[in-house]
């Protein structure tokens, strides 16, 4: 019972821990009094140069065998195309609850067997490839991205020099022959976001990313996408390219969400309002447009006690509306951790499973096949 009560725990208390721009939903008078830390910052020592190196330090990397969160699948779900030819890098979102510090430390359970939850489900549609990879690293408190304090960029900018640190590390050891697959949800997209700007964009590396998915953080078209090196996703068979949605079910009420987007600044330091909000739809591997409830190979649906999940084809569609959120119809039943406004953040995943376990497959594919078309070329130039 004491496992089951952990893992009901874990999924009610999403609806706090969500992290990014959703949780501007919550930023009034008493959550800020709950979650926002009321100490002082602390400056995290860094890490030992070679700390990813440990095992200990990653929730999933290779030769973890039966132990390993990510390679979780869905009751009665069986793989048939086997591995794929891939290294996955996926930062998990955030998970860490408490107001007592800006960042949490590596050995806070809570925080921790949230985390390999969050990895179970979201870090799993990736996990037909070959290798995949999930940091743990010093997150910000959720409190962090409930204020405009400056302890709270600092938390954040701490974390991100973890999953800095951890991306080196991953790329050191993952087989260099391999393309690279950038995952990551809320928190965990953010900092992704960064780091193909900072780290990747123009660099020998970015040659090697068949995808990257930014999911539930938005990525402005105008003052994003040209700092991250590469463009979004046209279609299902594009490779080097980005994916990105935040979902809503109808009738859907986006307004703080947007208007806190609207408010920031994007990569290149311009406002965003009035810029276009990067839609893809995770049904089509297109930006923008529709698709029927028809075209969803398989929503994951937690069971009673939140202990698994199954598989549900033909569950919900998936639309960008013009502007540029993904809506997905009737609000399906998938448990409580719905934010208000209809607002299915933590389930930005889950809702499309199936499908994005073939989109990243048919992502991967396409980039092996333009490096065969390339050695080709060259060969013949010879």
């Amino acid at each position: 019972m004491a496992r089951k009560f952990l893992y009901v725990i874990a999924i009610l208390i999403v609806l706090i821990i969500a992290g990014g721009l959703a949780l501007s939903y919550f930023a009034d008078d008493l959550t800020e009094f709950a979650f926002v830390p009321d100490t002082a910052f602390a400056e995290q020592e860094a890490l030992p140069d070679n700390a990813y190196a440990d095992a200990a330090m990653w929730i999933s990397r290779p030769g973890m065998n039966g132990n390993d969160p990510a390679r979780w699948l869905p009751e009665g779900f069986t793989e048939t195309d086997g591995r794929m030819a891939a290294a996955v890098f996926f930062v998990h979102p955030t998970s860490f609850v408490e107001n007592t510090a800006w960042n949490a430390t590596l050995d806070d359970a809570a925080s921790r067997q949230r985390a390999d939850l969050f990895v179970r489900g979201m870090a799993s549609p990736f996990n037909r490839a070959e290798q995949i990879w999930a940091p743990r690293y010093r997150q910000a408190a959720v409190g962090a991205f409930l204020t405009d304090r400056p302890e709270a960029q600092r938390a954040i900018d701490a974390a991100y020099r973890d999953v800095e640190q951890a991306f080196a590390q991953f790329v050191k050891e993952a087989d260099p022959a391999l393309p690279i697959v950038l995952a990551g949800h809320s928190q965990g997209a953010l900092h992704l976001r960064r780091l193909l700007r900072e780290r990747i964009a123009g660099t020998p590396i970015a040659d090697r990313i068949a995808a990257a998915y930014i999911i539930g953080w938005p990525i402005s078209v105008a003052n994003d996408l040209p700092a991250l090196g590469l463009p979004a996703c046209g279609d299902a068979r594009q490779s080097g390219c980005v994916m990105s949605w935040s979902s809503f079910a109808e009738p859907a009420d986006p307004d703080r969400l947007l208007r806190s987007y609207s408010a920031g600044l994007g990569l290149n330091g311009l406002p965003n309002a009035e810029t276009e909000l990067l839609c893809s739809n995770p049904l089509t591997g297109g930006i923008g447009g529709a698709a029927p409830a028809s075209a969803n190979l398989g929503t994951l649906v937690p069971n009673a006690d939140f202990t698994s999940g199954r598989l549900v084809e033909d569950a919900v569609p998936a639309r960008c509306d013009p502007r540029g959120i993904l809506l997905i119809g009737d609000p399906p039943d998938l448990g409580n951790a719905v934010l208000p406004g209809n607002n299915y953040h933590v389930y930005d995943i889950p809702l499309f499973w199936a499908n994005l376990r073939r989109d990243v497959g048919t992502r991967v594919s396409a980039w092996n096949g333009a490096q065969g078309e390339t050695s080709s070329l060259t060969r013949g130039g010879r």
